[in-house]
């Protein structure tokens, strides 16, 4: 009987050592990563940036015994907030359309975190990246702002590293297209 206690305290002990450091890798991503993403999550067109990255944070600790490497928890993370943020997007149309079905048409409205992190200088190149498709807008921004390689955006993305190429390049004529008319 004594062994199997022994047995069980070391257990444990093993487990609070093992939730102490992850606890303190997750605070340390955090600190590192945290404006980034919620800057990620803005300019992908999340309404509620915080809440996103705060749900990736959550879905990032729950599931650190089953990540590959520590190494691979900052593109965890950008892939968590990609999917979040294009899960969001398409709720909020799908509402907007009950809501238009239904005369109750609300206005758009930004958020304070996106008026907060965009300047005005931006406004006009962050309109013209919001009207591209979810996509195009996707890959545009994990490559320019995140300065992500196309392999690196194909796993964030969930695609391959062709239709990367492809997004990327359809997204830049789209862009270039909207800003040369703005001129």
């Amino acid at each position: 009987m004594k062994e199997t206690t022994g047995t069980a305290v070391r257990g444990i002990a093993a487990r609070t050592e093992a939730d102490t450091g992850r606890e303190a890798a997750v605070a340390e991503l955090f600190e590192i990563h945290h404006l980034p993403l919620v800057r990620l999550a803005v300019l992908l067109g999340a309404d509620d940036a915080e809440d996103v990255v705060a749900e990736a944070f959550y879905q990032l600790y729950r599931r650190w015994p089953r990540l590959r490497s520590p190494e691979a928890a900052a593109t965890y993370l950008r892939s968590v907030v990609v999917n979040l943020t294009r899960m969001r997007i398409r709720h909020l149309q799908v509402v907007r359309k009950h809501a238009a079905r239904s005369g109750d048409d609300h206005a758009y409205v930004a958020s304070g975190e996106e008026r907060a992190v965009l300047r005005d200088d931006q406004k006009a190149l962050v309109d013209a990246v919001r009207a591209l498709p979810a996509r195009q807008r996707e890959a545009l921004v994990l490559r320019f702002w995140l300065d992500l390689r196309e392999s690196e955006i194909a796993d964030a993305m969930g695609i391959t590293a062709g239709s990367v190429k492809v997004h990327v390049s359809r997204g830049m004529a789209a862009l270039s297209r909207v800003l040369e008319e703005r001129r």
